[in-house]
């Protein structure tokens, strides 16, 4: 995975175009959470330094279906990109054309200035090439530092890099690669994956991919009760995807082929119905009193024993709550999870924005060695899958 980066290029007196993820929560201008801006700061912060002309930043926010919504306008993510970096961010109310390259093209040397939302145009995920050489007029050099967006073939992440003289990775996006790559090549043992969410169905290319590489897997949420319906366990009216019972089946039995250890939980909480303040009871998984009640949270005995799992492990990924964590009656397993993955010595990565709402809710961001700011990507990572956006970068 080793890849051309920002250091590796010459930025000096060069149009520096930057594509980032601030796909941040936006609501009435409000930015709810500006972890992703953040995250991008050092890269920003590098080029500047490294005497760029001009710094572009390129994002595209929420799902706008190919047309401008003053609602997921990038014109707030302007105004506070400024104020952490302490410096004016120039606003351009397009991402291509005259008035793109006008703003651009006289910025004073030293200037950031930041596009409007890429997805304003249908071309931007088409990875349309005459709207990528829109954007590569606007540069000099490429840098792609959104981890978060190069699961996908758009535009501004693969088609543009065929179109620019230089191109490399952010550094939030090697650091991503990094921890990520090294990972999967070569973990330090034990290695222990914590899967949880709603479906199977999203995580069987990870599953799949962890088997011949990890020491222990631990599974909850939701989709652990696919895997009790197709071992013939009560299920009440919990969350089950039948077309993938066989699949269950078959993750099972190739685990049991390796000698992984591979856990599932053994108690939980459930209720005859998903809100709070609902009356909740808590029972081993074999107990046929489930009803016609549904499971939403890993019971006290799982997270012991997740608990025990997790301890003296050296490498760990999580991706995926143990329950329905919005609601405090079912976050209790995934807190737990949280503090018990905070605790361990070794190195910690997080994915999935659920996790991470739970690493913050549980007070222990701060003792995560990584959390990894693309949820989809680095589950397509953790799957074995190409990302498109890395691919088409430069070796190093």
């Amino acid at each position: 995975m080793a890849k051309r980066t920002i250091r590796d290029l010459n930025l000096r007196d060069r149009r520096v175009f930057i594509r980032v993820d601030f796909n941040v929560p936006l609501k009435n201008g409000v930015i709810g959470d500006d972890t992703r801006i953040r995250e991008s700061l050092p890269t920003i912060e590098y080029a500047l330094n490294a005497g760029a002309r001009v710094v572009i930043l390129a994002s595209h926010l929420g799902r706008p279906k190919g047309k401008p919504n003053p609602e997921i306008s990038l014109r707030p993510v302007a105004t506070r990109t400024g104020e952490l970096l302490k410096r004016s961010v120039a606003f351009v109310d397009d991402c291509i054309g005259p008035a793109a390259e006008s703003v651009v093209n006289n910025a004073s040397s030293g200037s950031v200035v930041l596009l409007e939302n890429l997805r304003f145009h249908p071309e931007e995920e088409k990875n349309d090439a005459t709207f990528a050489k829109g954007l590569a007029a606007l540069a000099d050099v490429y840098v792609n530092d959104a981890f978060g967006a190069a699961h996908r073939a758009h535009a501004s992440v693969e088609a543009i890099v065929r179109l620019v003289p230089e191109a490399g990775a952010g550094l939030l996006m090697e650091k991503e690669l990094r921890y990520l790559g090294e990972t999967l090549a070569n973990p330090a043992r034990p290695f222990v994956a914590v899967l949880g969410g709603a479906k199977v169905s999203d995580k069987i290319e990870v599953i799949e991919n962890l088997i011949p590489r990890v020491d222990r897997l631990l599974i909850g949420g939701a989709m652990a009760y696919t895997f009790f319906k197709a071992t013939g366990k009560p299920v009440g009216k919990s969350l089950v995807e039948e077309d993938k019972l066989d699949s269950a089946r078959d993750i099972i039995a190739r685990a049991q082929q390796r000698g992984l250890q591979l856990l599932l939980p053994s108690d939980h909480v459930v209720a005859a119905k998903l809100e709070a303040g609902v009356p909740t009871e808590t029972i081993g998984v074999d107990d046929p009193a489930i009803g016609e009640r549904m499971g939403l949270d890993i019971g006290p005995q799982t997270v012991s024993a997740y608990r025990q799992a997790l301890s003296g492990a050296q490498t760990v990924v999580w991706n995926g709550p143990m329950g329905v964590f919005e609601i405090d009656a079912f976050a209790q397993g995934t807190i737990a999870v949280a503090r018990a993955v905070a605790d361990v010595k070794g190195t910690t990565i997080i994915g999935g924005g659920d996790s991470i709402a739970a690493i913050k809710k549980a007070g222990v961001a701060d003792r995560i060695t990584h959390i990894s700011t693309g949820g989809g990507a680095s589950l397509e990572f953790l799957g074995g899958r190409t990302l498109p956006g890395v691919a088409v970068l430069p070796d190093a």
